[in-house]
């Protein structure tokens, strides 16, 4: 691992950052695109311009607290630092790519309020090639107890009217779990509560998304809009009931807030290949990781029939893992019996349910157990306390909890002492009924992956899925990170086919089913179909090779509103995924990030039935190189897979 970082003070115009006069700083990213401008004369505030064009006008900053005058401005300047950090690092977990490199200018401006009550606070700025972020630190006061933020005034002043991407959850409580839509940011209301990542397109050649990073004893947050001043505006998740003074945040000594960001690049590959949330994380605090795998997992009866939680049903789903070679088999809800109920118990298995059976059986075909937990159940006397160890003992790989449906600063917390229970116990985390991801992986790796997406298990009982919706899914939610979708419905149908039932059927091609495992990032993949609709049906061999973590991620092309286009490389070989909405093209496919030599390419793609017929698949060889340009024709709904191997 190689880290440099430049820290200069009081030294101006070098590596990115200039001091324009006494209040005033300029910061640029390492290939000066991007340029950040804070003014600290008066109210505190900062624009941000890319390519020479502003994508944020001047925008407010600072707090409102209980109880207190505002934070919002003048400030003296105490201290002023500048570092360039140029840090490549492997993450544990290889969501991405198996080498991150984390390099950008930042500015740390520490802040006295100059006359009141002297308040302090720091504001740190760092400009990425792919994005700016910036946090604050607040302090106590001279006051013993509690602070209480009950506003954050970060704003982002957009200027004229750019296309966006609008998710409406319907208020701070939910399972973060809705459709993206395409509207003008002018639609959005003074009453809108928008979920991020927040996707904006000024022109072909200028995409920006807001999202936030390494969120810790703080409350997620929202897109709001000041129908005044035109502004987007922070909105803090509200403790459980909305306290009666308004507080959102509570603090005593210190307090980091989480990083706000803005995703930025020429095109909407980059900011679907930008690594800059989990460089925005610590670095991994798991003294030996490497029980950590990843892997793909096999999931009891819930998606393809009602729940069966019988020993012959499980020990079926775990020699369906062992056929298809995947690591893992989910046992879901019901395995512990009554759930979310004070007579839950998480120790003990249901009376039908050999556990001890179960995780011998399952070790015996090399498949290893997870285990499916109410949040409630979990938090109950602290339940997971005792539990956590037991399922250690046990030989459990992992727990996936449900169910939270909040990211207040409590819930906040909640997530992080789960996880850090669970990491001292080597278990895996799957978060459902979850908030978005925040680049969490790479400080504590075992949380590898979570839901927070309107994913595959909404074909059950709603018609809202559809193409356009999981082509979205890429370029909006998939940019905070992982996304356990289940993916695998091998019981495809057209549109007009498309109804909800038992067993669960899914409007997309077959080849557009594949495609989810190659584009939809999730190092732990969850596949949701039953054995009998998936064995040795056309497309189940690649299941059996395709893999959940890659070492290089390359964007190909597409849009929110057309396809998505990505290539993934994992050890020696390239894995091509694409994804069509409803309306039939044909595109091209340019293989520059092959290296030298000829490849072997084998495809699984639509047919010219799969309108009609989406479970026809057709499979092919051919031999291509570097610069090659590849047609696809894609079907209604429709994808298509290749991987490609190196001739020797």
């Amino acid at each position: 691992m190689k880290i440099i970082k430049i820290v200069l003070l009081g030294l101006f115009g070098l590596y990115g950052c200039e001091q324009v006069h006494a209040q005033k700083f300029m910061l640029a990213s390492p290939d000066k695109k991007i340029a950040v401008s804070i003014d600290n004369s008066g109210t505190l505030s900062y624009s941000v311009t890319f390519q020479g064009r502003s994508i944020v006008n001047t925008s407010t900053l600072g707090f409102e607290l209980l109880n207190e005058p505002a934070m919002k401005g003048d400030f003296m300047l105490l201290e002023q630092k500048e570092v360039t950090i140029h840090d490549l690092w492997k993450p544990v977990i290889k969501s991405k790519n198996a080498e991150i490199l984390n390099h950008c200018n930042e500015l740390q401006l520490s802040l006295k309020e100059k006359s009141g009550l002297m308040r302090r606070m720091d504001l740190t700025f760092r400009a990425y090639n792919d994005g700016v972020a910036l946090r604050y630190k607040l302090y106590g006061s001279e006051k013993i107890g509690d602070r209480k933020i009950t506003r954050e005034l970060t704003s982002f002043n957009i200027p004229d009217d750019p296309n966006a991407w609008i998710v409406n959850y319907g208020g701070y409580a939910s399972a973060q779990e809705s459709e993206f839509f395409k509207k003008k940011l002018s639609a959005l209301q003074d009453t809108s509560i928008a979920g991020i990542p927040f996707l904006m397109e000024f022109d072909k050649n200028c995409w920006v998304a807001i999202t936030e990073a390494n969120i810790d004893n703080y409350s997620g947050f929202y897109i709001g809009k000041n129908q005044a001043s035109n502004q987007l505006m922070t909105r803090l998740a509200p403790l459980p009931g909305e306290s009666a003074d308004g507080t959102k945040v509570a603090f005593d000594k210190e307090i980091y807030t989480p990083w706000r960001v803005l995703m930025i690049g020429d095109s909407p590959g980059v900011l679907i290949e930008s690594e800059i949330v989990q460089n925005l994380n610590e670095p991994c605090q798991i003294e030996d990781p490497s029980w950590i795998k990843p892997g793909t997992s096999a999931w009891d009866n819930w998606w393809s029939g009602d729940v069966k939680m019988e020993m012959p049903v499980i020990k079926q789903y775990i020699d369906f893992a062992a056929e298809m070679g995947w690591e893992y088999m989910l046992v879901d809800w019901q395995w512990y019996g009554t759930f979310n109920t004070p007579l839950a118990d998480i120790t003990k298995a249901a009376p039908q349910i050999d556990m001890e059976e179960v995780i011998a059986y399952a070790k015996s075909k090399n498949v290893r157990i997870l285990l499916w937990l109410y949040s409630s159940d979990v938090n109950r006397n602290s339940a997971y306390k005792e539990a956590f160890p037991l399922y250690k003992k046990w030989g459990v790989a992992g727990v996936k909890i449900d169910f939270m449906d909040r990211d207040d600063q409590q819930m906040v917390n909640w997530y992080r002492e789960i996880i850090k229970c669970a990491a001292d116990n080597q278990l895996l985390v799957n978060f459902h009924g979850a908030y978005k991801p925040d680049g969490i992986i790479r400080t504590y790796p075992n949380m590898i992956t979570r839901e927070g997406v309107m994913g595959n298990e909404f074909h059950k009982f709603t018609s809202k899925m559809s193409a356009a919706h999981n082509v979205k899914l890429a370029f909006t939610r998939m940019l905070a990170g992982q996304m356990d979708y289940t993916p695998g419905g091998f019981l495809n149908v057209t549109e007009q086919q498309f109804k909800n039932q038992t067993p669960t059927i899914v409007p997309n091609t077959r080849a557009a089913e594949l495609s989810k495992f190659v584009i939809y990032e999730s190092p732990l993949t969850v596949v949701c179909e039953h054995p009998d609709n998936l064995l040795n049906k056309p497309g189940a061999d690649f299941l059996k090779i395709v893999p959940t973590v890659w070492d290089n991620t390359h964007f190909i092309g597409g849009h929110p509103e057309e396809y998505i286009a990505l290539a993934r490389q994992n050890q020696d070989t390239w894995y091509l995924g694409v994804m069509n909405n409803s309306t039939r093209k044909a595109i091209d496919v340019k293989l520059d990030f092959l290296g030298d030599g000829v490849y072997e390419m084998e495809i699984w793609a639509d047919t010219k039935k799969s309108d009609t017929l989406p479970t026809e698949l057709q499979k092919k060889k051919i031999s291509v190189k570097k610069g090659d340009v590849i047609k696809i024709d894609l079907a209604i709904n429709g994808g298509y897979v290749a991987t490609l191997s190196k001739k020797k």
